[in-house]
């Protein structure tokens, strides 16, 4: 499978202001759904964020291997047409055996599409 990923910041910041959240051991998913006006088209985006805490740069693309590589046994099955996913690393993404990384994003995956949709919902209730 092709991924096809997210290239601007504002993408990447609207499926972490707008967008369903899970946290797992190894990653952070946020999910979002596309417009359908949206020029990226009907197929599932997926970005990387590893950030310079992880380590120097060869650390980080180690990470962000082990999650590509992660990610293509896992969207085929559970990516949704039309939304944007993101991926954000932790510490223990780079030190885990693979099988976990695996386990972690299925049930990630299989969590938030069955999450409530946050959006919509005021954040602070007026009394």
């Amino acid at each position: 499978m092709s991924i096809h990923t997210i290239k601007k910041r504002r993408d990447f910041l609207s499926a972490a202001a707008k967008g369903k959240k899970f946290v797992a051991a190894t990653f952070i998913l946020q999910m979002q759904r596309r417009d359908e006006a949206h020029p990226a088209g009907p197929e599932a985006r997926f970005g990387f964020t590893v950030t310079k805490k992880m380590g120097n740069a060869v650390i980080r693309n180690r990470i962000k291997r082990r999650l590509r590589a992660a990610l293509r046994q896992v969207a085929a099955k559970h990516a949704q047409a039309g939304h944007d996913y993101v991926l954000i690393s932790r510490h223990k993404a780079l030190d885990c055996v693979f099988p976990d990384l695996l386990r972690d994003m299925e049930f990630a995956f299989s969590r938030i599409a069955s999450m409530k949709d946050e959006s919509s919902k005021p954040r602070f209730a007026r009394k």
